[in-house]
């Protein structure tokens, strides 16, 4: 689920999610990277002897974050994932349209291929057929018996994964290996050393999405199980191989010349840790840069040099604020109303944000099967906002100071950004609150959310698959383990189940759309604003694709003479 921190090139700044969950940082920072955002998992990372940090000829040059992790069975996070997807590969992955494309499979498996069996007790087989010939970076042989490593290593409690539950969970005998009563997963089974089956528990239709998240990606067991530090020097099977990892300066990615899928045409991929985006763009140290705040109304200018550069578009991610529905005020739905009603997103939008990025109708994303431009979110009413706060359990405690109220972000910051504090000082105006700004360790930040430990929180949300129930069955079920905000509405329970299986797909939309309506009503989050990137691409830059989601990408880039 992409939720970390990563510094992108939108203008909404630091990302999550999971490959899923994003971290939102309302300060446009535009791609420059987050000084905060430090590797919690990996000690000292190689220093290569020699390296001056000169450019190379065909090395394409970005700016990026330091990950938080690069072991694919535990990232949540954007900033972690944007190097694992280029390192490592599974099963099947998303193509650039985040489509599933077969990737250490030979093929998908079908119905028609005899790939997808439907058993007389409900359970679906899916058989892989590994294509022959994979090797990981170091040459060695991938088989089916570390695919079933990889995936029972991501269902073992002692991997502590936040995430393999939601992603795997539906795998027969996960639940029992995750809770630690099964030594092994029942529903993996090696066939021969090119094939491996995975019976799930029922016919669920987003199963092959869920498999192309990084938690399902292969590891080397043999590297795993005899070197602590492993994740210093990942042996993948991916388009790219780490070659160097200074906390805090630089990663060195270089082109794995065997991969399966195709050798990318770019040789070496440096990005940089540290630095001003547009700053290193216009002195060539960058090939590519995020645009801040500051700098929007000049790129987008026809007359300024830098406009024939830039490019803009739209990500499937949302940010929001989340609020902790178990814990007062925020168990009571009318102070949750209160709270949304009293935030004027439009001013935001347009005062600070200068209209780079649209505020959000409503919880699910444009670009979506079920979205809908007629939801409709809580609007701006303040002085409704006051009365339904004066209605609430909490009202007399909150207005006269007897409750304290704060709000989560991840950071370590002096100050926190212009669009933080503008929604704290919509609270404070329109319902008489002061809510205190709780900064966080990144590090520890979303394992504070996911254990409660906030009343309310701002994250933002990165779509991992195109499917609704990555937002909507992950968020809001209320058996769901990613339910960071404790909600509970049987109601939605009952829609979101019945559309997680529905294989109709206008009745899928309609179920998600009566689901969103309810959620949007109850206000367990109040969306804000809806992702667009903004970037500058250097003109000897070509093929930068920019999907909407985070997918391996760099191998389809070329570099003209410079």
């Amino acid at each position: 689920m992409n939720r970390a921190i990563l510094a992108v090139t939108g203008i909404m700044a630091a990302l999550i999610v999971a490959i899923g969950v994003v971290i939102v940082v309302l300060v446009a920072t535009g791609g420059d990277s987050d000084e905060n955002a430090g590797n919690t998992q990996n000690g000292t990372p190689e220093d290569n002897d020699g390296d001056d940090g000169e450019r190379t000829e065909g090395e394409l040059r970005l700016l990026g974050p330091d990950p938080l992790t690069l072991d694919p069975a535990i990232a949540q996070d954007a900033s972690s994932a944007i190097y694992i997807v280029e390192i490592f590969g599974g099963l099947v992955s998303l193509d650039p349209e985040l489509q599933v494309q077969a990737d250490l499979a030979a093929e998908i498996p079908t119905v028609e291929n005899g790939g997808k069996v439907v058993n007389g007790d409900g359970t679906v087989t899916y058989t892989f057929h590994l294509r022959d010939g994979l090797l990981f970076h170091d040459r060695t042989p991938v088989t089916a018996d570390d695919v079933k490593y990889s995936l029972e290593r991501a269902a073992d409690p002692e991997t502590q994964s936040l995430v393999a539950e939601f992603f795997l969970g539906e795998i027969v005998g996960f639940d029992e290996k995750l809770d630690g009563t099964a030594e092994d997963v029942s529903g993996i089974r090696v066939v021969d050393e090119q094939t491996v089956e995975i019976t799930i528990e029922e016919d669920i239709p987003s199963f092959l999405y869920k498999l192309t998240y990084p938690t399902a990606y292969v590891v080397d067991q043999k590297q795993v199980e005899s070197d602590d530090q492993w994740t210093q020097r990942p042996n993948g099977t991916g388009p790219y191989e780490l070659t160097q990892w200074r906390l805090g300066e630089r990663i060195v990615l270089e082109a794995n010349d065997h991969y399966h899928l195709g050798v990318p045409n770019v040789q070496s991929v440096r990005y940089l840790l540290a630095g001003s985006s547009l700053t290193l763009y216009e002195a060539g140290d960058i090939d590519v840069a995020g645009v801040g705040l500051d700098d929007i109304e000049r790129v987008q200018d026809p007359s300024d040099a830098l406009n024939a550069e830039y490019r803009t578009g739209q990500r499937l991610s949302i940010d929001y604020i989340g609020f902790n529905t178990n814990s007062p005020p925020f168990d009571d739905p009318l102070v949750r109303r209160a709270f949304a009603m009293a935030i004027d997103k439009e001013q935001i939008a347009s005062a600070i944000f200068n209209d780079a990025v649209p505020v959000a109708n409503g919880i699910n994303i444009p670009g979506m099967p079920a979205y809908s431009a007629d939801a409709q979110a809580l609007g701006f009413d303040p002085e409704g906002a006051r009365a339904l706060l004066e209605q609430s359990e909490y009202g007399e405690e909150l207005l006269s100071g007897g409750l304290t109220v704060s709000l989560a972000e991840s950071g370590t910051g002096a100050t926190s950004g212009p669009g933080t504090a503008a929604i704290v000082d919509m609270w404070r105006q329109n319902l008489g609150i002061e809510v205190e700004i709780q900064q966080a360790e990144t590090a520890t930040f979303f394992q504070d959310v996911t254990s409660g430990r906030y009343q309310a929180f701002l994250l933002g949300w990165i779509m991992d698959y195109p499917d609704e129930d990555n937002l909507f069955n992950l968020h809001f079920d209320s058996e769901s383990p990613n339910n960071d905000t404790f909600y509970d509405n049987p109601d939605v329970d009952a829609l979101l189940r019945e559309a997680l299986l529905e294989t109709d797909a206008q009745r899928r939309i309609e179920l998600y759309q009566q689901a969103e309506q309810l959620i949007i009503d109850d206000v367990p989050w109040i969306p804000l604003f809806y992702d667009r990137y903004h970037v500058l691409i250097k003109p000897y830059v070509q093929n930068y694709l920019i999907p909407s989601g985070i997918v391996e990408r760099l191998r389809f880039i070329t570099l003209d003479s410079q």
